[in-house]
C-alpha cells in the first residue's frame, strides 16, 4: 500500500468511527454534535468522496449538515427554550435554518446574563463563537461545490449575514468584533476580538460570493459587499503574525484559499496573500525555534499541532501564486507537516490523556492531515470574476 492510499484508508476508518461514535450513524438517540469538529468531519467526507469515488461518503456529509442545523441551529433540550434559535416557524426553519446561527455545541448551558466571567468556566459553556461559524460556513460552501446544488451555499451566505450583524459593531471605519455571542446572538460573552476573526471573515465572504457566481442558478439571498468592507477594514489595523501552531495553520489554510480565489480575479493586487505569507513565515520560524514538537505527547495538544499540518499541506496551492523565493521557502516547511502527522499517527502517542479528553476533533483534524483535499481544493471553478472583490 502506498503513502496515498494509506493515508485515505487510514482516513476512512478514523472518519467511519466518528461517525459511529457521535450518532451520525446507527441508532443513538442523542447524537453528539460540535461546531468545529463537525465542519472539518464534512469537508473530510467530501475528500473521501472525491478520493474513492464511493458515494456513501457524499451521503455522509449532507446528513451531517442536516444533523448540524437540527442539532446546533435549535436550543438545546436543557433550555427553556425551544425551536429554532432564528425563531423561524418549523416550515421555515427547515429551509433556512442557519438565519439564527450555530450553538457551539459545549456541554454546558451559556453564561447567564447575571452571572459574573469565569474565563476557565467559560471554555466548556455553550453560545456561538465567529470563527466557528466560518469554519461551518466553508463546509457548507464546499458541499455545494462539490455537489452543484445551491442551497448549501444559501445557508453560508445566510449564515454569514447574520454573524456580521451580530458580531460586528462600532461606527464605519472604527468597527470591531465580538470574540462569543449568548446562543440567541443577543449579548456578548466575552467581547474581545478574536485575533484572526476578520480575515477569516472577509475570505469567506468573497469565497461564498464566487462559489454564487459559479452556480448560476443560485438564489439570490444575501450579499456580502458591506461585510467585505467592514472586514477589509478591520484587517488594516490586525496583527496576523503568530507562533501558536493551529493559527498558523489557519495562516496558510487562509493563503491556500486566497491564492486559489485569486485565479479568478479576487484579491487581485496580491497584497493580502503577500502579508499572510509573510506572517506564516515568520511565525513558522518561532514556532520552529520555540514550538512544543521536543515535548512528550501528553503536553502537546494534538489537534492544534494537526491544524498546522493541514495548513502545510495548502503549499502546493499557494506556491503557482508566489514568487521562486518565497516557494522555496514555503517548501523547506513542508517536511514539519509530515513530521506532525507521523507524530501523532504513532499508537502510543494517541494513549495519552490530552488525546483521549480530546478524542473527537483529534481524530477529526488527523484525518484532514491525512486527505486535504477535501477541506483545502476550492473545487468546480468556472471563468468568473466577483465584483465583490474589488474591495478585498
Amino acid at each position: 500500500m502506498d503513502t496515498v492510499e494509506y493515508g485515505i484508508a487510514h482516513a476512512s476508518r478514523l472518519m467511519t468511527d466518528f461517525a459511529e461514535r457521535t450518532g451520525l450513524v446507527g441508532s443513538q438517540q442523542s447524537p453528539q454534535r460540535y461546531l468545529w469538529t463537525d465542519a472539518f468531519a464534512v469537508c473530510n467526507f467530501l475528500g473521501l468522496a472525491r478520493l474513492t469515488g464511493e458515494s456513501r461518503y457524499l451521503e455522509l456529509a449532507r446528513h451531517l449538515v442536516d444533523q448540524v442545523h437540527h442539532v446546533l441551529g435549535r436550543y438545546r433540550t436543557d433550555d427553556a427554550r425551544t425551536g429554532w434559535l432564528s425563531g423561524l416557524d418549523e416550515r421555515e426553519g427547515e429551509a433556512h435554518p442557519t438565519r439564527g446561527g450555530l450553538r457551539i455545541g459545549k456541554p454546558l448551558p451559556e453564561r447567564q446574563p447575571e452571572e459574573p466571567l469565569d474565563h476557565r468556566l467559560e471554555w466548556d459553556r455553550d453560545g456561538q463563537y465567529f470563527h466557528y461559524l466560518t469554519k461551518w460556513m466553508h463546509a457548507l460552501d464546499q458541499v455545494s461545490r462539490a455537489t452543484g446544488d445551491p442551497r448549501f451555499n444559501l445557508w453560508a451566505r445566510e449564515l454569514a449575514e447574520v454573524a456580521h450583524a451580530t458580531f460586528t459593531h462600532g461606527p464605519p471605519g472604527r468597527r470591531q468584533m465580538v470574540w462569543k455571542m449568548s446562543t440567541d446572538l443577543s449579548r456578548p460573552l466575552v467581547p474581545s476580538m478574536g485575533q484572526h476573526d476578520p480575515l477569516d471573515g472577509l475570505i469567506t465572504c468573497v469565497q461564498l460570493e464566487a462559489t454564487r457566481v459559479l452556480l448560476s442558478g443560485a438564489a439570490a439571498g444575501p450579499g456580502p459587499r458591506r461585510a467585505v468592507e467592514d472586514f477589509a477594514a478591520m484587517l488594516h489595523t490586525t496583527e496576523l503574525r503568530t507562533d501558536d501552531p493551529l493559527g498558523l495553520g489557519g495562516l496558510l489554510s487562509d493563503a491556500g484559499r486566497v491564492a486559489q480565489l485569486g485565479t479568478q480575479g479576487a484579491f487581485r493586487d496580491g497584497t493580502l496573500l503577500e502579508s499572510l505569507l509573510t506572517a506564516a513565515l515568520e511565525g513558522l520560524s518561532l514556532y520552529s525555534l520555540y514550538g512544543e514538537r521536543s515535548q512528550p505527547a501528553s503536553r502537546r495538544l494534538a489537534f492544534r499541532e494537526l491544524g498546522l499540518a493541514i495548513g502545510l499541506s495548502s503549499i502546493g496551492l499557494i506556491q503557482p501564486a508566489v514568487d521562486e523565493r518565497t516557494a522555496q521557502q514555503l517548501m523547506s516547511a513542508t517536511a514539519l507537516g509530515s513530521e506532525l502527522a507521523s507524530f501523532w499517527l504513532a499508537p502510543e502517542h494517541r494513549a495519552v490523556r490530552s488525546w483521549t479528553e480530546h478524542r473527537d476533533i483529534n481524530e477529526v483534524m488527523l484525518a484532514t492531515s491525512l486527505v486535504p483535499e477535501g477541506y483545502l481544493v476550492l473545487e468546480g471553478f468556472g471563468g468568473w470574476r466577483a465584483d465583490v472583490t474589488d474591495s478585498a
